[in-house]
């Protein structure tokens, strides 16, 4: 089944708040070899002048991606999981990412183009805080090899 074009436009959200901890950061910090004292220790942190532990910029993509689910599970959008290559991502940050943020996604399908037996579907998640305030944007293009 191709990937259903008429889907562009759709949005999802905002979806439930996801609750950044120091121990999440940490870990991804861990997961992508981000070095800074600041993903890992509060004051160093705060001497950098953030208010708590502080993600690394790349985070984000843990958050936009829970929110990516609700694109590749609706069936009438029709992606195919097991089809799916991860082609791009790009990040917008309005504002750091810290431990005690709770953000809220919606995520927005943006364009499908289909050439050549692939699909490409780029998505578009904005990150808000517990304020309505935007945190940053991740645009994702996903690529899904379409059956023959």
């Amino acid at each position: 089944m191709p990937v259903n074009a008429d889907a562009v436009g759709r949005a999802y959200g905002p979806n439930e708040p996801y609750e950044v901890t120091a121990v999440k950061i940490r870990e991804f910090a861990d997961a992508v070899d981000a070095r800074s004292f600041a993903h890992r220790n509060a004051d160093a942190a705060r001497v950098e002048g953030y208010g708590d532990v502080v993600a690394p910029t790349t985070f984000a993509v843990v958050i936009a991606q829970r929110a990516e689910f609700h694109v590749i599970a609706d069936p009438e959008v029709g992606v195919d999981f097991s089809k799916v290559v991860h082609a791009d991502e790009r990040f917008t940050h309005h504002r750091p990412i810290v431990a005690g943020d709770l953000i809220s996604t919606t995520i927005h399908i943006d364009s499908i183009v289909q050439r050549s037996g692939i699909a490409t579907v780029r998505t578009r998640a904005e990150l808000a805080d517990a304020d309505g305030a935007p945190v940053a944007t991740v645009v994702s293009t996903l690529a899904v090899r379409e059956d023959a």
